[in-house]
């Protein structure tokens, strides 16, 4: 069905570490492997994957490391923590793919690519942190972690309070033509891992970095855009989209159009700090030529691509 359609995939947070998980590196492997599974079927199908993750969980704690060893060692901005998260979750996609495809014997080449990612140095988000990063916390601890460590501290609708940082808009891949070139040639991509590493340029041309962390999901619609995939899964906790989540009148949505998309996006059906970036990711992508973008579970990854689960959305 593909004919060697390209396909970005967004890997959830909890493709690596899951909720409720002290969030080991065996545990993150593990998870890892299980997640790929379905990746790798879309490979065998004829896909050319370009893969994207998120890293909220694990650059949140890197923040509390590098916080903690202040006094023992020079402190890392958040800018070079997305660089090193990318980097460490990338080499762990990778391997995991590999010995994936190795047991199922498909014979492909993997490369992970730390990517910069442009954004606008005077994004009105830089001074209004949104982006949930690290672990949960109970109401109690709230005004202390506030008080003690200066931290900003929001609720993350239905599941507990979280810190957040900054999440500027991705505007463009600074490395969209080497990704395109990989994958033209047949190579499995690793990409803009964590929404990528934000950078804005200089009036002299320069990059210089930014203290932020790009949402994933609104990452890979530029990515995909920008190397010319015609679609776009987003891989998440939830097998569907649904309105009114959570509420008796609850009701998940299997195939609508980019302007419905948009319409319930505007009746305030989906929050900023769960489904609400990935129907606007899904939105941008279809908006920017994608003909398909399907957000599904990491566990029913085949059957969407198959049609037969998920949330489809198209022009």
């Amino acid at each position: 069905m593909s004919d060697k359609k390209t396909i970005v995939v967004a890997l959830g947070g909890n493709a690596i570490t899951r909720e409720h998980e002290e969030g080991t590196i065996p545990q993150q492997f593990a998870n890892t492997r299980r997640s790929l599974a379905g990746v790798v079927d879309l490979i065998q199908m004829g896909y050319r994957v370009v893969i994207t993750h998120g890293n909220g969980p694990q650059v949140g704690n890197e923040l509390i490391r590098v916080e903690e060893a202040a006094r023992l060692v020079p402190f890392l901005p958040l800018g070079i923590l997305v660089a090193d998260t990318e980097g460490g979750m990338g080499y762990m996609i990778e391997q995991c793919l590999q010995n994936v495809m190795h047991d199922r014997g498909v014979h492909k080449e993997v490369a992970c690519l730390v990517t910069q990612v442009l954004v606008d140095k005077d994004d009105p988000s830089l001074k209004n942190p949104t982006k949930f990063v690290g672990p949960f916390y109970d109401e109690s601890r709230i005004e202390t972690l506030r008080r003690e460590r200066g931290w900003i501290i929001k609720e993350d609708p239905g599941r507990g309070y979280r810190r957040v940082v900054p999440s500027p808009a991705p505007r463009h891949i600074i490395a969209q033509n080497v990704i395109k070139l990989l994958v033209e040639n047949g190579i499995i991509v690793i990409a803009a891992g964590g929404g990528g590493v934000p950078a804005y340029r200089e009036e002299n041309g320069w990059l210089e970095g930014v203290d932020a962390v790009i949402d994933k999901d609104l990452a890979s619609a530029v990515l995909g855009a920008e190397i010319g995939a015609q679609e776009l899964m987003i891989l998440t906790e939830v097998e569907r989209v649904a309105l009114n989540f959570g509420k008796p009148n609850q009701r998940f949505l299997d195939r609508i159009t980019v302007a419905e998309a948009q319409q319930y996006f505007d009746e305030g059906h989906f929050p900023s700090g769960s489904m609400g970036p990935k129907i606007q990711a899904a939105i941008n992508f279809i908006q920017s030529g994608g003909e398909r973008v399907v957000i599904t579970s990491i566990d029913k990854t085949t059957e969407a691509a198959h049609g037969r689960a998920g949330t489809v959305i198209t022009p």
